[in-house]
């Protein structure tokens, strides 16, 4: 690189020496030279973008892969990243676009569908995340977490047989078995199948045994604790994770569950309060409405 500073390859290989050694700002200061010197070494674009994220600037990471995009639409790695980014700052109407764009040239890709489903799922439009969830586990049978977040949706629209149904098949799932009787042991409890709800929730918790302090706290399982404590034989909690952006939106869609039966049971209070005003109203009036034809009958009386 001495004799030849502007030795294009160089740079390339120079940059990969300073990344393997860890040297990564002098690895981004070289595929820069790189890009200067090949303005269409896209792969060199992506890779300052990938190192500026494990940096933890996420801003100028984005700024890259935007500009990568617009020269080159077509570059499905860097769509993945640049959506996952901006998810990650809560941008999710940009991110919502940047699948959809790459959905042009990757049209039955099962990563774009499933985190086009996430970024609406974000957007609370889960009509269109549904329809996302739906097509990712059409593309890939096996996508069990597809399933799982349409289970969490399928609650959110209290459609129960369907929700049943979803947690079902991800009871195949290792990462999401104990979640999934967890959820089932819920449904359950809605529907008093009581004692399958028992069942369910003992085998969530012998899969994975944090679930017992997590059903102890929950008023829905009150009817059924002692049988839950009894039954069961604490186990290891041996459950493989599930990746940080997949715990999150699982994480989210539980939320927006606990949320919308707090509104609908507020909603029932509220109107349970109206209907007890109304009565109460209606039994002033027609007491009011007695007096009044009392002390007019009363006056007759007197004249």
């Amino acid at each position: 690189m001495e004799k030849y500073p502007d030795t294009y390859k160089g740079h390339i290989l120079l940059g990969k020496i300073y990344e393997k050694e860890g040297g990564m700002r002098k690895a981004i200061d070289e595929y820069v030279k790189a890009v200067d010197t090949n303005k269409k070494d896209y792969d060199s674009y992506y890779k300052i973008a990938e190192l500026l994220k494990d940096l933890g600037k996420k801003d100028e990471a984005i700024t890259m892969l935007m500009n990568l995009n617009e020269n080159n639409p077509e570059y499905y790695k860097a769509s993945i990243l640049l959506g996952d980014l901006l998810c990650e700052k809560e941008r999710f109407k940009e991110a919502v676009n940047v699948y959809q764009s790459a959905l042009r040239y990757k049209p039955a890709d099962f990563d774009l569908y499933y985190n086009l489903g996430i970024a609406y799922t974000r957007l609370n439009d889960f009509a269109n995340a549904k329809e996302c969830y739906e097509k990712a586990a059409e593309i890939n049978h096996r996508s069990y977490m597809s399933k799982y977040n349409l289970g969490q949706i399928a609650l959110i629209e209290k459609d129960l047989e369907t929700a049943e149904k979803y947690f079902a098949e991800v009871l195949m799932s290792e990462e999401l078995e104990a979640n999934a009787y967890y959820q089932l042991a819920k449904i359950y409890m809605i529907k008093n199948e009581k004692d399958k709800a028992i069942v369910f929730a003992n085998k969530a918790i012998e899969i994975d045994n944090s679930y017992l302090e997590r059903i102890s706290k929950e008023k829905i399982f009150e009817p059924i604790k002692e049988h839950i404590v009894i039954s069961i034989t604490l186990g290891q909690t041996n459950v493989k994770k599930l990746s940080k952006k997949d715990e999150e939106i699982q994480k989210y869609l539980e939320e927006t569950v606990y949320l919308i039966d707090d509104m609908n049971k507020n909603e029932v209070k509220n109107r349970v309060s109206q209907r007890l005003d109304k009565i109460f109203h209606d039994e002033e009036s027609k007491h009011t409405n007695d007096d009044d034809k009392n002390i007019s009958d009363y006056t007759k009386e007197k004249i």
